[in-house]
């Protein structure tokens, strides 16, 4: 099962424009089996633990402007990445965990998160969610009280 949600999740984000290489890793990482370089997913699919993961650092890539994305690399706060990147990406994910029909607890698994993730989800599924401001801001989406806004993504990337 985890095999397929994998191959779901890589699908999706290659058909929205993220590239991913599947490769060994061999240095340590931040997730396990999943590295940003140079704005693409390196993806150990031996290592990597957690499927939802994929959709959370792909968020990184998504809400970084374009002229700015070959810059990412390992860890995305020391490329320029605040608060407000890391819950648009989080906000991002949750939309694209939507739109994919994967449980939340793929998303938000219990050893992520900072041990937030039950609180994620819960907020999240009250219409509460975070970071969702910055995604309407850039253009991604629209705000989730008219027809048509957050969680559906009117584009992906920035």
């Amino acid at each position: 099962m985890t095999m397929d949600i994998t191959n779901r999740i890589t699908t999706f984000l290659q058909h929205l424009g993220i590239k991913i290489q599947f490769s060994p890793l061999n240095e340590t990482t931040f997730l396990p089996g999943l590295l940003i370089r140079q704005g693409e997913l390196i993806v150990d699919l031996d290592k990597l633990m957690y499927p939802g993961d994929l959709l959370h650092e792909a968020g990184h890539i998504a809400v970084t402007a374009p002229d700015e994305r070959s810059k990412l690399t390992g860890d995305v706060h020391k490329c320029g990445h605040g608060p407000g990147e890391e819950m648009a990406a989080i906000a991002w994910s949750w939309a694209a965990h939507l739109t994919l029909d994967i449980s939340a607890n793929v998303l938000f698994h219990p050893d992520g998160y900072k041990g937030a993730s039950q609180h994620y989800i819960e907020v999240f599924e009250r219409g509460q969610g975070f970071g969702i401001p910055l995604l309407v801001y850039w253009g991604l989406t629209q705000s989730p009280d008219q027809s048509g806004g957050y969680p559906v993504m009117s584009k992906w990337l920035r």
